[in-house]
């Protein structure tokens, strides 16, 4: 399905009914991140609405010229919200640059949002960022030969573990955006205005509602420290930092990861139902 606004067209797909999830990816890849990722987590559950979009510049999504910065990325996704849930409240969750947007909805619409997950959250812009160093935990150089030369660059630049499980995931949740990506328009959000105008972290009042955030311990690409300094802003907020897991620890980490948002939403509906 498409949303069209501003001259450009906005891919999504919706599955399931009732309490929206709104879905954020990184920048880079397309829905197909999230969906690879969450989808795992409500596959017994039909009580929850999940929407999946590309952002501009990603997926199918279209760009138009007026889009030069983060500020209007947001101001995208804050458009695309109030047209797939124009009433009532939702639970927001947001990967890599997809987390540091998903805080930006929180500045704007924090009383309409019951819950935030943030994976692997862009805290800071590249250069300011504490990283660990390139660490790979478990090597596999006979898959690694295996693999055609652009997509072996792609997988070893960001694999922490390599084996057969995280390389399929990686190439049917991650690869297929990448392929299709604008990297011109990429480039000029990241020349442009990667960072928001505003301190998105400098909260005017405390986000009360369940939050959870989970980082790589081996994460080189966001790192796991720098978003330990935002929990502040989350009073019924849990850290948490996955060992044995990259910038893609949804995938390095599946069943961890599982658990751990399905205890989100179980935080979740208990928050709402004690309103």
């Amino acid at each position: 399905m498409i949303f069209s606004f501003r001259g450009i067209d906005i891919y999504y797909e919706v599955i399931g009914k009732g309490k929206p999830i709104v879905m954020i990816h990184g920048g880079g890849p397309d829905h197909r991140l999230m969906k690879g990722a969450m989808e795992h987590t409500f596959e017994c559950e039909n009580e929850y609405k999940r929407i999946y979009f590309d952002l501009p510049g990603m997926g199918v999504s279209t760009v138009a010229d007026w889009i030069s910065n983060s500020d209007d990325m947001l101001s995208v996704v804050l458009e695309f919200i109030d047209f797939i849930v124009p009433n009532g409240t939702f639970l927001i969750a947001g990967e890599s640059y997809g987390g540091y947007l998903a805080r930006g909805v929180i500045t704007n619409l924090s009383n309409r949002v019951d819950g935030l997950l943030l994976i692997c959250p862009v805290i800071k812009p590249p250069n300011e960022r504490i990283l660990p160093d390139k660490t790979v935990l478990k090597e596999n150089p006979e898959l690694l030969s295996s693999l055609i030369a652009e997509d072996r660059e792609k997988y070893e630049s960001i694999a922490v573990v390599q084996n057969r499980e995280s390389w399929l995931l990686y190439k049917t949740n991650v690869i297929p955006g990448l392929n299709i990506a604008n990297y011109d328009f990429l480039r000029k959000i990241g020349s442009l205005g990667y960072a928001f105008s505003f301190e998105v972290d400098a909260m005017n009042a405390r986000f009360n509602k369940p939050v959870l955030v989970i980082t790589g311990r081996q994460d080189a690409n966001v790192g796991y420290k720098d978003a330990w300094g935002i929990m502040d802003n989350y009073p019924r907020g849990s850290y948490i930092v996955l060992d044995r897991a990259g910038h893609c620890l949804e995938i390095e980490q599946r069943i961890v990861f599982k658990c751990l948002t399905k205890e989100w939403l179980i935080r979740c509906e208990e928050s709402e139902n004690s309103l």
